[in-house]
Protein backbone atom coordinates (compact mmCIF):
# COMPACT_ATOMS: atom_id res chain seq x y z
CA UNK A 1 0.00 0.00 0.00
CA UNK A 2 2.86 2.66 0.77
CA UNK A 3 4.40 1.77 -2.76
CA UNK A 4 0.53 3.00 -4.40
CA UNK A 5 0.52 5.91 -2.65
CA UNK A 6 4.20 7.36 -2.79
CA UNK A 7 3.54 6.83 -6.76
CA UNK A 8 -0.06 8.51 -7.21
CA UNK A 9 1.37 11.09 -5.43
CA UNK A 10 3.50 12.16 -8.31
CA UNK A 11 2.96 12.94 -11.63
CA UNK A 12 2.01 10.48 -14.09
CA UNK A 13 5.72 10.85 -16.00
CA UNK A 14 7.64 9.77 -13.16
CA UNK A 15 5.14 6.43 -12.77
CA UNK A 16 6.11 5.73 -16.65
CA UNK A 17 9.69 6.53 -15.71
CA UNK A 18 9.59 4.00 -12.95
CA UNK A 19 7.75 1.59 -15.05
CA UNK A 20 10.27 1.72 -18.01
CA UNK A 21 13.31 0.37 -16.05
CA UNK A 22 11.05 -2.34 -14.43
CA UNK A 23 12.02 -1.21 -11.06
CA UNK A 24 10.39 -0.25 -7.59
CA UNK A 25 10.64 3.54 -6.92
CA UNK A 26 12.32 2.97 -3.75
CA UNK A 27 15.17 0.32 -5.84
CA UNK A 28 15.11 2.57 -8.83
CA UNK A 29 18.87 4.26 -9.30
CA UNK A 30 18.97 8.31 -8.69
CA UNK A 31 15.94 8.24 -7.07
CA UNK A 32 16.20 11.31 -5.48
CA UNK A 33 17.16 13.20 -8.63
CA UNK A 34 14.66 11.73 -10.91
CA UNK A 35 11.78 12.85 -7.91
CA UNK A 36 12.82 15.99 -7.93
CA UNK A 37 12.59 16.28 -11.74
CA UNK A 38 9.00 14.82 -11.55
CA UNK A 39 7.76 17.37 -9.55
CA UNK A 40 9.68 20.56 -11.62
CA UNK A 41 8.30 22.86 -14.26
CA UNK A 42 10.45 20.46 -17.03
CA UNK A 43 8.10 17.48 -16.47
CA UNK A 44 4.89 18.92 -16.35
CA UNK A 45 2.82 17.89 -19.19
CA UNK A 46 0.09 19.84 -18.01
CA UNK A 47 1.75 23.24 -18.51
CA UNK A 48 1.11 25.52 -20.83
CA UNK A 49 4.62 24.98 -22.24
CA UNK A 50 3.93 21.54 -22.99
CA UNK A 51 -0.14 21.29 -23.29
CA UNK A 52 -0.75 24.47 -25.67
CA UNK A 53 -0.79 21.77 -28.54
CA UNK A 54 -2.92 19.20 -26.91
CA UNK A 55 -6.30 20.30 -28.91
CA UNK A 56 -4.23 19.97 -32.29
CA UNK A 57 -2.55 16.85 -31.48
CA UNK A 58 0.97 17.94 -32.42
CA UNK A 59 3.98 19.79 -31.90
CA UNK A 60 4.70 21.69 -34.91
CA UNK A 61 8.78 21.31 -35.62
CA UNK A 62 9.77 24.93 -35.30
CA UNK A 63 8.35 24.63 -31.42
CA UNK A 64 9.00 20.98 -30.75
CA UNK A 65 12.84 21.44 -30.24
CA UNK A 66 12.03 23.24 -26.84
CA UNK A 67 8.92 21.83 -26.17
CA UNK A 68 9.47 18.45 -26.34
CA UNK A 69 12.81 15.79 -25.71
CA UNK A 70 11.75 13.92 -28.88
CA UNK A 71 12.15 17.30 -30.65
CA UNK A 72 15.24 18.54 -29.12
CA UNK A 73 17.21 15.18 -29.77
CA UNK A 74 15.94 15.55 -33.60
CA UNK A 75 16.96 19.36 -33.98
CA UNK A 76 21.02 18.02 -32.88
CA UNK A 77 20.67 14.36 -34.69
CA UNK A 78 20.58 12.60 -31.16
CA UNK A 79 18.21 10.03 -32.39
CA UNK A 80 19.90 9.29 -35.10
CA UNK A 81 18.50 11.34 -37.83
CA UNK A 82 20.12 14.14 -39.44
CA UNK A 83 20.21 17.72 -37.67
CA UNK A 84 17.88 20.10 -38.53
CA UNK A 85 14.17 20.87 -37.52
CA UNK A 86 12.10 17.42 -36.89
CA UNK A 87 10.71 16.63 -40.97
CA UNK A 88 7.39 15.95 -39.49
CA UNK A 89 5.07 17.37 -35.89
CA UNK A 90 6.00 15.82 -32.46
CA UNK A 91 3.28 13.88 -30.76
CA UNK A 92 2.03 15.44 -27.91
CA UNK A 93 2.39 14.46 -24.47
CA UNK A 94 6.38 14.81 -24.10
CA UNK A 95 8.22 17.39 -21.52
CA UNK A 96 11.92 17.79 -21.04
CA UNK A 97 12.37 14.07 -20.08
CA UNK A 98 15.60 12.95 -18.87
CA UNK A 99 17.40 12.11 -22.27
CA UNK A 100 17.14 15.51 -23.08
CA UNK A 101 20.07 16.69 -20.90
CA UNK A 102 21.59 13.20 -20.15
CA UNK A 103 22.24 12.14 -23.80
CA UNK A 104 25.17 10.62 -24.33
CA UNK A 105 25.61 12.72 -27.70
CA UNK A 106 25.28 16.08 -25.70
CA UNK A 107 28.71 16.45 -25.00
CA UNK A 108 29.68 16.35 -28.94
CA UNK A 109 27.12 19.92 -29.13
CA UNK A 110 30.14 22.34 -28.77
CA UNK A 111 28.35 25.22 -30.59
CA UNK A 112 24.85 26.73 -30.87
CA UNK A 113 23.38 29.39 -33.47
CA UNK A 114 21.27 32.44 -31.81
CA UNK A 115 18.81 33.76 -33.62
CA UNK A 116 21.10 36.66 -33.89
CA UNK A 117 22.90 34.07 -36.77
CA UNK A 118 25.45 34.56 -34.00
CA UNK A 119 27.26 31.08 -33.37
CA UNK A 120 27.97 30.99 -29.26
CA UNK A 121 29.98 27.78 -28.02
CA UNK A 122 28.53 25.72 -25.64
CA UNK A 123 29.76 22.65 -23.27
CA UNK A 124 27.75 20.16 -21.26
CA UNK A 125 24.25 21.00 -19.96
CA UNK A 126 25.19 24.49 -21.15
CA UNK A 127 23.79 23.17 -24.84
CA UNK A 128 20.74 22.47 -23.25
CA UNK A 129 19.82 25.16 -21.43
CA UNK A 130 20.97 27.68 -24.08
CA UNK A 131 19.24 26.50 -27.08
CA UNK A 132 16.02 26.09 -25.19
CA UNK A 133 16.48 29.48 -23.23
CA UNK A 134 17.96 32.20 -25.95
CA UNK A 135 14.82 33.25 -27.53
CA UNK A 136 12.75 33.42 -30.75
CA UNK A 137 14.18 36.76 -31.71
CA UNK A 138 17.53 39.54 -31.81
CA UNK A 139 18.35 43.20 -33.07
CA UNK A 140 18.06 41.32 -36.60
CA UNK A 141 14.95 40.16 -36.32
CA UNK A 142 13.69 43.53 -35.29
CA UNK A 143 15.31 45.32 -38.46
CA UNK A 144 14.14 42.93 -40.68
CA UNK A 145 11.04 43.47 -39.97
CA UNK A 146 11.04 47.47 -39.63
CA UNK A 147 13.13 47.31 -43.20
CA UNK A 148 13.57 50.76 -44.88
CA UNK A 149 10.59 52.56 -43.24
CA UNK A 150 10.71 55.85 -41.66
CA UNK A 151 11.13 55.76 -37.44
CA UNK A 152 7.91 57.48 -37.03
CA UNK A 153 5.93 56.15 -39.85
CA UNK A 154 3.34 54.21 -39.44
CA UNK A 155 3.50 50.98 -40.92
CA UNK A 156 0.07 48.53 -41.35
CA UNK A 157 2.49 45.50 -42.53
CA UNK A 158 3.99 45.93 -38.78
CA UNK A 159 3.22 43.48 -36.04
CA UNK A 160 4.75 43.50 -32.31
CA UNK A 161 7.87 40.76 -32.68
CA UNK A 162 7.87 38.83 -29.47
CA UNK A 163 11.16 37.50 -28.02
CA UNK A 164 9.69 34.75 -26.35
CA UNK A 165 9.37 33.20 -23.00
CA UNK A 166 12.27 32.64 -20.23
CA UNK A 167 14.88 34.33 -22.07
CA UNK A 168 17.19 33.67 -19.49
CA UNK A 169 19.93 32.58 -22.14
CA UNK A 170 19.26 35.49 -24.15
CA UNK A 171 19.85 37.91 -21.41
CA UNK A 172 22.78 36.47 -19.58
CA UNK A 173 24.78 36.43 -22.89
CA UNK A 174 23.76 40.50 -23.00
CA UNK A 175 25.80 42.00 -26.22
CA UNK A 176 27.28 38.93 -26.91
CA UNK A 177 24.41 37.58 -28.52
CA UNK A 178 22.33 41.07 -29.67
CA UNK A 179 19.17 39.53 -28.77
CA UNK A 180 18.23 42.27 -27.19
CA UNK A 181 17.34 45.40 -29.39
CA UNK A 182 20.88 47.05 -29.94
CA UNK A 183 20.34 51.35 -31.02
CA UNK A 184 23.13 52.31 -33.36
CA UNK A 185 26.21 53.61 -32.01
CA UNK A 186 25.46 52.11 -28.49
CA UNK A 187 27.93 49.37 -26.41
CA UNK A 188 26.09 46.85 -24.31
CA UNK A 189 27.39 44.88 -21.81
CA UNK A 190 28.63 41.10 -22.42
CA UNK A 191 28.34 37.83 -21.13
CA UNK A 192 27.72 38.41 -17.48
CA UNK A 193 30.03 35.63 -16.44
CA UNK A 194 29.66 36.23 -12.62
CA UNK A 195 31.83 35.08 -10.69
CA UNK A 196 34.45 32.06 -9.86
CA UNK A 197 32.99 29.57 -9.17
CA UNK A 198 29.38 30.72 -10.23
CA UNK A 199 29.86 30.15 -14.14
CA UNK A 200 26.92 28.00 -15.69
CA UNK A 201 23.17 27.78 -15.54
CA UNK A 202 23.90 24.44 -12.74
CA UNK A 203 26.51 27.03 -10.78
CA UNK A 204 22.86 28.35 -9.27
CA UNK A 205 20.16 26.81 -10.43
CA UNK A 206 19.38 22.72 -9.27
CA UNK A 207 19.03 20.90 -12.53
CA UNK A 208 16.48 18.64 -11.22
CA UNK A 209 13.62 20.55 -9.28
CA UNK A 210 15.26 23.96 -11.01
CA UNK A 211 15.10 25.93 -8.10
CA UNK A 212 18.24 28.45 -7.32
CA UNK A 213 20.65 27.59 -4.45
CA UNK A 214 20.25 30.95 -2.48
CA UNK A 215 23.07 29.05 -0.33
CA UNK A 216 25.52 29.81 -3.26
CA UNK A 217 25.08 33.64 -3.39
CA UNK A 218 25.80 33.68 0.02
CA UNK A 219 29.28 32.68 -0.66
CA UNK A 220 29.63 36.29 -1.85
CA UNK A 221 26.68 38.37 -0.52
CA UNK A 222 25.21 38.86 3.11
CA UNK A 223 21.60 37.53 1.45
CA UNK A 224 20.15 35.02 -0.63
CA UNK A 225 18.10 36.83 -1.75
CA UNK A 226 18.68 37.69 -5.36
CA UNK A 227 16.45 40.67 -5.65
CA UNK A 228 17.93 42.23 -2.18
CA UNK A 229 21.34 42.16 -4.09
CA UNK A 230 22.91 45.06 -5.58
CA UNK A 231 26.00 44.58 -7.84
CA UNK A 232 26.54 48.83 -8.42
CA UNK A 233 27.66 51.59 -6.24
CA UNK A 234 25.23 53.69 -8.95
CA UNK A 235 21.95 54.82 -8.70
CA UNK A 236 19.75 53.95 -11.84
CA UNK A 237 16.34 54.94 -11.35
CA UNK A 238 17.09 58.46 -9.99
CA UNK A 239 16.30 57.39 -6.35
CA UNK A 240 19.47 57.60 -5.09
CA UNK A 241 18.78 54.72 -3.36
CA UNK A 242 21.73 52.65 -2.86
CA UNK A 243 20.48 50.08 -0.04
CA UNK A 244 17.52 48.14 -2.27
CA UNK A 245 18.64 45.69 -4.72
CA UNK A 246 19.54 46.48 -8.22
CA UNK A 247 15.76 44.70 -9.46
CA UNK A 248 14.37 47.69 -7.42
CA UNK A 249 15.93 49.62 -10.35
CA UNK A 250 15.01 47.31 -13.29
CA UNK A 251 11.61 47.51 -12.05
CA UNK A 252 11.22 51.30 -11.94
CA UNK A 253 12.77 51.78 -14.78
CA UNK A 254 11.07 49.57 -16.64
CA UNK A 255 7.95 51.24 -15.41
CA UNK A 256 9.06 54.25 -17.01
CA UNK A 257 9.67 52.69 -20.20
CA UNK A 258 6.41 51.86 -20.59
CA UNK A 259 4.85 55.02 -19.45
CA UNK A 260 6.63 56.72 -22.39
CA UNK A 261 5.66 53.91 -24.68
CA UNK A 262 1.91 54.93 -24.20
CA UNK A 263 3.10 58.86 -24.26
CA UNK A 264 4.48 58.10 -27.88
CA UNK A 265 1.81 56.11 -29.14
CA UNK A 266 -0.40 58.47 -27.73
CA UNK A 267 1.06 61.13 -28.70
CA UNK A 268 2.97 60.97 -31.85
CA UNK A 269 0.84 58.04 -33.16
CA UNK A 270 -2.84 59.16 -31.99
CA UNK A 271 -3.55 55.66 -31.41
CA UNK A 272 -3.76 54.86 -27.31
CA UNK A 273 -2.29 51.39 -26.90
CA UNK A 274 -2.87 49.11 -23.44
CA UNK A 275 -0.66 45.90 -22.36
CA UNK A 276 -2.39 42.79 -21.33
CA UNK A 277 -0.14 39.99 -20.94
CA UNK A 278 -2.55 37.15 -20.59
CA UNK A 279 -3.89 37.67 -24.09
CA UNK A 280 -1.93 37.35 -27.23
CA UNK A 281 -0.79 40.01 -29.04
CA UNK A 282 -0.16 41.57 -25.67
CA UNK A 283 -0.85 44.96 -27.21
CA UNK A 284 -4.44 46.34 -28.01
CA UNK A 285 -5.68 49.61 -28.99
CA UNK A 286 -7.68 51.71 -26.76
CA UNK A 287 -9.36 54.78 -28.82
CA UNK A 288 -11.15 55.60 -25.93
CA UNK A 289 -8.28 55.76 -23.49
CA UNK A 290 -10.30 54.03 -20.75
CA UNK A 291 -7.69 51.35 -19.88
CA UNK A 292 -9.53 48.15 -21.72
CA UNK A 293 -8.56 47.01 -25.10
CA UNK A 294 -11.30 48.31 -27.97
CA UNK A 295 -13.56 45.33 -29.21
CA UNK A 296 -14.81 44.15 -32.63
CA UNK A 297 -17.14 41.16 -32.33
CA UNK A 298 -16.71 40.47 -28.67
CA UNK A 299 -12.79 40.34 -29.30
CA UNK A 300 -10.09 42.64 -28.53
CA UNK A 301 -8.35 45.16 -30.87
CA UNK A 302 -4.88 44.20 -31.57
CA UNK A 303 -2.71 47.24 -32.07
CA UNK A 304 -1.65 47.58 -35.54
CA UNK A 305 -0.13 51.81 -35.36
CA UNK A 306 3.17 50.23 -35.44
CA UNK A 307 6.26 52.60 -35.99
CA UNK A 308 9.24 51.18 -36.43
CA UNK A 309 10.15 53.27 -33.07
CA UNK A 310 7.75 51.90 -31.33
CA UNK A 311 7.99 48.48 -31.97
CA UNK A 312 11.68 48.77 -30.83
CA UNK A 313 11.36 50.03 -27.56
CA UNK A 314 8.12 47.55 -26.92
CA UNK A 315 10.37 45.00 -28.00
CA UNK A 316 12.98 45.94 -25.25
CA UNK A 317 10.25 46.51 -22.49
CA UNK A 318 8.74 42.87 -23.13
CA UNK A 319 12.62 41.42 -23.12
CA UNK A 320 13.25 42.77 -20.15
CA UNK A 321 10.63 41.45 -18.40
CA UNK A 322 10.39 37.93 -20.07
CA UNK A 323 13.55 36.95 -17.55
CA UNK A 324 12.51 36.68 -14.12
CA UNK A 325 15.43 37.00 -13.26
CA UNK A 326 17.59 38.90 -15.01
CA UNK A 327 18.37 41.16 -12.35
CA UNK A 328 20.98 38.24 -11.54
CA UNK A 329 21.42 36.60 -15.17
CA UNK A 330 22.74 40.49 -16.29
CA UNK A 331 21.12 43.11 -14.94
CA UNK A 332 23.51 45.97 -16.50
CA UNK A 333 22.62 44.68 -19.85
CA UNK A 334 18.99 45.62 -18.94
CA UNK A 335 19.23 48.71 -17.27
CA UNK A 336 20.69 49.75 -20.80
CA UNK A 337 17.82 48.33 -23.34
CA UNK A 338 15.37 50.29 -20.86
CA UNK A 339 17.51 53.20 -20.94
CA UNK A 340 18.29 53.15 -24.64
CA UNK A 341 14.76 52.47 -25.23
CA UNK A 342 13.62 55.67 -22.80
CA UNK A 343 15.70 57.78 -24.64
CA UNK A 344 14.70 57.05 -28.20
CA UNK A 345 10.85 57.54 -27.27
CA UNK A 346 11.61 60.55 -25.29
CA UNK A 347 13.37 62.57 -28.25
CA UNK A 348 10.38 61.72 -30.42
CA UNK A 349 8.21 63.13 -27.39
CA UNK A 350 10.62 66.30 -27.40
CA UNK A 351 11.55 65.81 -23.63
CA UNK A 352 14.48 65.39 -22.43
CA UNK A 353 15.26 61.73 -20.33
CA UNK A 354 15.83 62.67 -16.98
CA UNK A 355 15.86 60.40 -13.68
CA UNK A 356 17.14 57.18 -15.31
CA UNK A 357 20.73 56.46 -16.16
CA UNK A 358 22.73 53.76 -18.05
Amino acid sequence: MRHVVFLTALPLVFVAAASAISQTPERMPNIAEITQWARSGHANVHSESFAHWNDAGQIPPVCATCHSGAGFRSLYGFDGSEPGLPQTPVPVGGVVDCDTCHNPALPSLTEIQLPSGLPHPVTGFEGACMTCHQGRASTATIEKSVGASQEDEVNPELGFVNPHYAIAGATLLGGDGALGYHYAGKEYEPRFFHARPVATCVSCHEPHNLTVAEEVCTTCHETGDPKAIRISRQSFDGSGDLGKGIHADIVANRQRLFGLVQDYAREVIGTPMIYDGGRYPYFFADHNSDGRADEKDGAPVAYTSWTPRLLKAAYNWKFVGADGGIHVHNPHYALQLLYDSAEDLSSALGRELTGMSR
